[in-house]
Formats: C-alpha cells, structure tokens, sequence
C-alpha cells in the first residue's frame, strides 16, 4: 500500500496517516452497517416509548412482549431505571433519550455515506456519543438481568444494535476519519482485520452470558 497516497477511489483518505485503503474500510461499507444498526435502535426505541405510553394510559395492563417472570417489559419498564432521569418533578422515559440520539446516529451515518468531510471535532464527538450511548444501553442491562431480575426483548435489541452501531462508528473513525492521528496500532488492527474477530467474540460473550444468567427461564 502507498504511502503517499492521499486517498481512495471511494474518496476515502488513505495511507498517508489519515486512513485505510480496501472496501471494507471505506465509508460505504463501514458508514452502510452503521446507518443499519442505528436504524434498528430507534426503531426499538420508537417501540419502547410506544410501550412507555401504553403503561400510562392502562397502567394495571401487562405488556405484549410479557413471555413469563424473566422476559417481561413489564417489569423493566416499571422500574425507576427505566425513568431514572428526573428535572423540575418530571421524569422522563430512556426510550424518549434513545429517539433522540438514535436520530443522531442515523444523521450521522447518512453523512458518512455522502463521503462529506466532517471536522476533526465533529468526529471525536461523535466517537464519544457513541461510547456514551454504549455505556447506558449495557448499564441498562446489567440492571435488568442483576438487579430487576427480568429482560425485556425490546431492550436486549436496543443493546445489541448499539453493540453494532459502536463497532461501526470506531472502525469509521480509524479507517476513514484518520483517527487518532498518530495510532498505527489502531490501524493495523482494522488493516489485518483483527476487529472480526474481536466483534465476533464481543457479540458471542454476550449471548453466552445471557444464556448462563437465564437460560432456565429462556427455555422454561
């Protein structure tokens, strides 16, 4: 691969320290599987805050997604770590916060497909509310699976799509955004293309650990 070459075929930078040369580290590919997996966390958003609404309008009703004592929205969706955000005696539902970023995310990703150049600035933000967004969706499941004592399908999708949705954005940020500036480290990762793997085992962990937290009640 060149190294004074200043950029792809597909307007990607590429080893001149900015980015990564090959389809799979191009903006379509990488800004594609981004602009999916967001799509997908809000849409279960749009259906949690939809489930949000039900309860409030028939709050002695039991959700649809209600299987048995482990998989119940209901319990989930009762609980003050569903409306733990709280301002001026109001609280407001997680799901109405991942419409809004998700929102976000998508916006994002339809300018990564566009191939529009973004700041510096605007992609480190946008990595960071990325982390965030990661951060809150697997806190919401700890809580639902040690704490609550139940999983509600709706947000086990949510917390696999943002899965997928960060390991788009940060295989993006490296191989076309060119960031960190100075990491080769982060590059060969993607360039020999470690992060499959890793991803692979990521999404793996967290089906086994599902399955070895609940598996009596999953299959009960």
């Amino acid at each position: 691969m060149a190294q004074d070459i200043e950029t792809n075929t597909d307007g990607t930078a590429a080893a001149t320290g900015k980015g990564l040369a090959g389809w799979r580290h191009g903006a379509v590919w990488t800004y594609l599987i981004m602009l999916v997996a967001s799509a997908a966390a809000l849409f279960v958003s749009l259906m949690l805050a939809a489930e949000t609404l039900q309860l409030a309008r028939h709050p002695g009703e039991k959700l649809g997604c209600d299987v048995n004592g482990i998989i119940s929205c209901t319990d989930v969706a009762q609980s003050w770590q569903a409306e733990f955000i709280k301002f001026a005696g109001l609280s407001f539902p997680n799901a109405f916060f991942g419409i809004a970023a998700e929102s976000v995310f998508v916006t994002v990703a339809v300018i990564g497909l566009a191939k529009v150049v973004v700041p510096r600035w605007f992609a480190i933000c946008t990595w960071l509310g990325g982390l965030a967004a990661l951060l809150y969706a697997y806190w919401l499941f700890t809580q639902s699976m040690f704490v609550i004592r139940a999983l509600c399908p709706w947000c086990l999708g949510l917390m696999f799509a943002t899965t997928i949705q960060f390991m788009a954005l940060s295989h993006a940020t490296v191989a076309v955004q060119g960031l960190p500036r100075r990491s080769q480290g982060l590059r060969k990762y993607y360039r020999l293309n470690f992060d499959l793997m890793v991803d692979f085992v990521w999404v793996i962990a967290l089906v086994v650990l599902i399955i070895v937290v609940e598996g009596p009640a999953l299959f009960a």
